[in-house]
Parts: structure tokens; sequence; C-alpha cells
């Protein structure tokens, strides 16, 4: 009963601040909305035993992406768009859209069936620790398509740097 308390309180404040995020004028005020959302999404995976992840959660996106998107809402000049009329007279067709959406998204989660257990059971993953079974079904499995994405990484890095070094120049 407990246990299904404290994921009724984690499902509740994670949509309540999700559409906070969304609904607010101001963007330094949704900036600080999404802050509260992403400790409150960390604290679900500790509640779910799923300890890296949630400081992958909190460094990542509560440090990196979110001083991201601050310095990019503080770099804006908001000042001209806040003072115009955002919202379009058309919000009861997107009310309709989105519910249909939900309907959708519901009813292709009910009729989801439960495909074969894999060799990852929570069992297996108590023994040998979450990190320690990512890190082999990371660099086993998916070793090919992690060395891909490490690789984009590089020449997005590499790009970077080019085009800094560039702008310095002129």
């Amino acid at each position: 009963m407990l246990h299904q308390l404290f994921f009724g309180y984690y499902a509740f404040a994670i949509i309540v601040l999700s559409l906070l995020v969304v609904t607010r004028k101001n963007p330094v005020h949704s900036v600080m909305w999404m802050l509260l959302l992403f400790f409150h999404i960390a604290g679900l995976y500790l509640f779910l035993n799923a300890e890296f992840i949630a400081a992958i959660q909190v460094i990542v996106y509560a440090g990196a992406i979110l001083v991201l998107f601050l310095f990019v809402v503080l770099l804006l000049n908001l000042r001209e768009e806040m003072a115009i009329k955002q919202f379009v007279s058309s919000w009861k067709a997107g009310l309709f859209i989105a519910g249909l959406l939900f309907v959708a998204v519901v009813n292709a989660i009910g009729s989801h069936v439960k495909g074969p257990a894999g060799k990852y059971s929570v069992e297996a993953i108590r023994s040998e620790t979450h990190v320690k079974a990512l890190g082999k079904l990371l660099y086993t499995e998916y070793l090919f398509p992690f060395e891909i994405a490490s690789l984009i990484l590089l020449v997005a890095v590499i790009g970077a740097v080019v085009l800094a070094k560039r702008r310095l120049r002129s």
C-alpha cells in the first residue's frame, strides 16, 4: 500500500509539473518547474531501484541540459515575444486532438501483450547491481551501436571546434 502511495505521488507530481512547464508564460519559470520535474523523475527512478539512472537523470538532465536551456532563455530577448498574444483561438481543436491521442495511447498500453522474459530478471539484477548489468549488456550485445554513437558524438565535437575556430579567425 505504501509503495502505491509513493508511486501515485510521483506519477501525479510528474504530470502536474510537466503541465506547469508547458503552460507558463515566462520561460524562466518553465525552466525552474522543469528542474523540479527532473528531480521528481529521478525520485521515481530511485523508487524503482534504478539508482544509476537516477544519478544520470540528476547529473545530465538537471545539471547539464537544464543549464543549457537556462542560458538559451537568458540569451534571447524575450520581452517582445512575451508581449505578443501567443495562444490561438483553436484551443478546442487542440484539446480534442490531445484527447484522441490520450485514448489511443491508453488503448495501445491496454492491449500490450507481455513478451517473453529476458535473461535479466529482478533477481539477476540484484545479484550483480544495475551498473554491472548495464555495462555487460552495453559492451557485449550493443557494442557496435555504442561505438557508432560515440563516433557521431566525436564528429559533432570536432565540428563544433572547427566552427569555433573559424569564428575566432574572422
